[in-house]
């Protein structure tokens, strides 16, 4: 999450630096009980982003909802995606910029929900990015699920493996894991391979 990044985006949008902004997102992301959810899941949503910006219809937007999709994260919590779509928006709306695009930020955060039908072509590329952890390769792959146990530690073994087998089982029954040609032909296979791995793991 580097800073000149933040303020090259901040230009994008027509704004001043907002570094107070900045600053108050990189302690979000580096709060102690975030071990999945943290800066280094956002570098490299960022740099699947670089890689896949060409497909999105509003760039910056899009780049946007990535730095902010998981700014709020308790672990306990329900709403943690609406909270941190919350956020943004209350910071674009501070900053004067357009209901129209402000509501776009919005819906694109919410679709990390991952529960919704998405609408927009941007609200798939988001998702997109977002889940491209599951296509990693192996060995990141499964930190990743061990970043996630951690996170809720405090959930007894059996009903974690249970509710994490639903989650995996729900994204490995899609017809596609991914929406854009780009992703399903980089890591399709690759992350139905993880997830197959994962769910015969939560049985153990």
């Amino acid at each position: 999450m580097e800073q000149l990044r933040w303020i090259e985006l901040m230009r994008q949008f027509g704004l001043a630096d907002n570094q107070s902004t900045y600053a108050e997102l990189i302690r979000a992301y580096t709060e102690k009980h975030r071990h999945y959810h943290s800066d280094a899941h956002i570098n490299a949503c960022l740099q699947h982003f670089d890689a896949a910006q060409h497909l999105a219809e509003h760039p910056a937007e899009v780049e946007l909802a990535l730095w902010f999709h998981d700014a709020i994260y308790k672990p306990m919590s329900s709403t943690n995606e609406l909270d941190s779509a919350n956020w943004c928006a209350k910071f674009l709306a501070a900053n004067d910029i357009s209901a129209e695009i402000i509501q776009r930020v919005h819906k694109l955060i919410m679709a990390t929900c991952h529960s919704a039908e998405l609408i927009g072509n941007d609200e798939r590329l988001v998702v997109d990015i977002d889940l491209a952890i599951l296509g990693a390769p192996e060995d990141i792959y499964q930190a990743f699920e061990a970043n996630v146990r951690k996170e809720y530690q405090w959930v007894p073994s059996f009903i974690f493996k249970n509710k994490r087998k639903e989650i995996l089982q729900g994204f490995l029954a899609r017809e596609n894991i991914y929406h854009h040609a780009y992703f399903c032909e980089l890591l399709e296979r690759r992350a139905r391979e993880n997830l197959a791995a994962a769910i015969v793991l939560c049985a153990v």
